[in-house]
């Protein structure tokens, strides 16, 4: 059985994809690498169902880190390439290779020799599996959409003859949306809902799966063709051939009303405030409440296990990722109400605040477990924090976890507390909110999270200034207090998750703000009173210094120069610690380039606006 699996998968990965066009069409026919025998039971169809899995579910730190590093309230190391100053070009991206594209290719194989099964398992069967491949093509495209905008749309496995697809032009944004609609809407119809799918590690997609991803990315394209006025991949607009922004808005509503009418799923809460919203990213058995997609792990017999805790601790391995003040101040207190001053100790600022806060960022009272198996106050290193913050959300605290991949907790890929964000949103933007439905979305996510529900409509409500200059500011398209609170509620919610917030700034078109920051200066951190600066101050209990000596794990060096990579306070002896590194924007960015070596294998393909 393995050696059989084996030789399918090794079949799949070996159908190259359409891209580099003499290396296709040197390859072999595809009826000579698979058995004519296969595809004919439903056996055969579950276990190449299986190699997509191992091919394409996302990977424990592109889920738990991902291009959430590089946003506007994470600060890192260095800043991305792609938003360095002058740096990125055709030349450099890559994604367009023929190995870019052979899983697209292995969907399609799987549908074009299916059909032999036909006679052999029910219709219902059938559908289920077909609905499974046409999942993972859609969600195949979708990927390469978000990267590259106009992209070909491939619903079959080339032959030689196929000149058009090898070396014809890309697919309008618009059909090509439409048609991985297409595909999930027929997946989300026929793939199997029942309780043989339902696993206890919510790995194999499923209806709920489906519907959920649906969720996902029709908020993300409504969003897009709201706030963006042209496709950017032509700098032409929309021709609403095929689906509106609100239609999409729409058929995220439907697919996260079956979800919420399924009965299947509900928010994570056992009335812990203190702890239920961690369990979500730091258990192995992963809360099947809420959970309805993951990648497992396990410390067991099966022994998988990853490296999540290790780059959040590693003053080497990965890019140091630091929260922002800005990210701080999106956290609500308790009564429901925002802050009014972020000029305290770092200590404070977590006093009679949104529990959320505390569950993924360290803070007063954390602990960790040391070699000896000691439960400590856990000491926050300046050598891997660039703000004075530092993460914990995805973190098993035991020191040997710090320089090993001996982390162990699953980590959700979709979730129904995202559902409820997304329906949220589609409603607010079609201005169709209502208490009720604010009430069973924001208002049960800051309840599990102990913060007193106050719906904006109400007299209770308080106007946060930091919000509203934060997305109001700088030429932004005014938006109504629900949709400010909305898009605080994903902020502090979705931290570091499948790279939501790099998603949410380019579908609203903010990617400005990843470049802006604090003031146009960088990534802004803890504040610190002049006293503090003279005299130095504590963290958790331990000691800490700013100064012009060295910089060293309890000292950050103040060189107030304005220079990559280095520190400065506001105001020159004292306020916000301002960690410095220039990056650039262009509205161009929203997409990479189309590969300069792709363009030389087929210039049809055309370059993205200003590229």
């Amino acid at each position: 059985m393995k050696k059989t699996y084996t030789t399918i998968i090794l079949a799949a990965c070996l159908l190259a994809s359409l891209v580099s066009c003499s290396d296709f069409l040197e390859r072999n026919p595809t009826n000579t690498i698979a058995a004519p025998s296969y595809f004919k039971t439903e056996k055969d169809l579950q276990m190449y169902c299986n190699g997509f899995i191992q091919s394409y579910l996302p990977g424990f730190t592109s889920v738990a880190i991902s291009s959430d590093a590089y946003t506007d309230l994470v600060a890192t190391k260095t800043g991305s390439d792609f938003y360095h100053p002058f740096i990125w070009n055709p030349q450099k991206q890559s994604g367009w290779d023929y190995g870019n594209f052979s899983f697209i290719r292995g969907t399609n194989f799987m549908l074009e020799n299916m059909t032999r099964a036909k006679e052999f398992i029910s219709e219902a069967k059938y559908n289920h599996y077909e609905g499974i491949a046409r999942f993972w093509r859609g969600y195949a495209h979708f990927s390469k959409m978000q990267a590259f905008g106009n992209v070909p749309w491939i619903d079959h496995v080339p032959q030689k003859e196929d000149s058009t697809l090898l070396y014809g032009s890309r697919d309008d944004r618009e059909y090509l949306f439409h048609k991985i609609l297409e595909d999930i809407n027929f997946a989300a119809e026929h793939v199997s809902g029942e309780n043989d799918v339902l696993t206890k590690g919510r790995t194999y997609v499923n209806k709920w799966v489906v519907l959920a991803y649906k969720s996902r990315i029709c908020l993300y394209e409504a969003a897009y063709r709201k706030y963006h006025t042209t496709n950017p991949s032509t700098n032409i607009a929309w021709n609403n051939q095929y689906e509106s922004s609100e239609e999409l808005y729409r058929q995220c509503i439907d697919a996260n009303e079956k979800l919420m009418q399924s009965g299947l799923f509900t928010l994570h809460n056992t009335g812990k405030p203190q702890s239920d919203y961690s369990d979500l990213f730091k258990s192995m058995v992963i809360p099947t409440d809420e959970v309805i997609w993951s990648r497992e792990a396990n410390g067991g017999e099966v022994n998988v296990l990853h490296d999540l805790t290790w780059y959040y601790r590693s003053t080497s391995m990965g890019q140091q990722y630091s929260p922002t003040k800005e990210l701080v101040n999106m956290y609500l207190t308790l009564d429901g109400t925002p802050i009014t001053n972020d000029k305290v100790s770092v200590n404070e600022e977590f006093d009679n605040r949104d529990w959320r806060l505390a569950q993924s960022i360290v803070g007063p009272g954390y602990q960790y477990q040391d070699l000896a198996g000691a439960i400590l106050p856990f000491k926050t290193n300046f050598s891997m924090s660039w703000t004075g913050y530092q993460f914990h959300k995805w973190c098993i605290e035991k020191e040997e976890n710090y320089s090993r991949a001996l982390s162990n907790n699953s980590v959700p890929i979709l979730r129904f507390g995202e559902v409820l964000l997304n329906h949220a949103e589609a409603k607010a933007e079609l201005g169709e909110m209502t208490e009720d439905i604010w009430n069973k979305t924001i208002g049960a996510l800051r309840e599990r999270a102990g913060v007193r529900n106050i719906y904006p409509g109400s007299s209770d409500y308080v106007v946060d200034p930091f919000l509203t200059e934060y997305y109001n500011g700088d030429g932004y398209p005014v938006l109504n207090n629900i949709l400010l609170e909305i898009r605080r509620e994903r902020a502090v919610e979705l931290v570091m998750e499948n790279g939501l917030r790099q998603d949410d700034l380019y579908r609203w078109k903010l990617g400005q703000k990843i470049a802006t920051r604090f003031q146009n200066l960088g990534w802004r951190g803890i504040y610190l009173t002049a006293t503090e600066v003279s005299r130095g101050f504590t963290i958790n209990g331990f000691p800490y210094t700013v100064g012009s000596g060295a910089g060293s794990p309890t000292n950050y060096k103040i060189a107030n120069s304005g220079a990559n990579n280095t520190w400065s306070l506001t105001d020159k002896t004292s306020g916000y610690l301002i960690y410095h590194y220039g990056l650039q924007w262009d509205d161009k960015m929203y997409l990479s380039p189309i590969p300069a070596s792709a363009l030389v294998e087929n210039p049809k393909l055309g370059q993205n606006y200003g590229w």
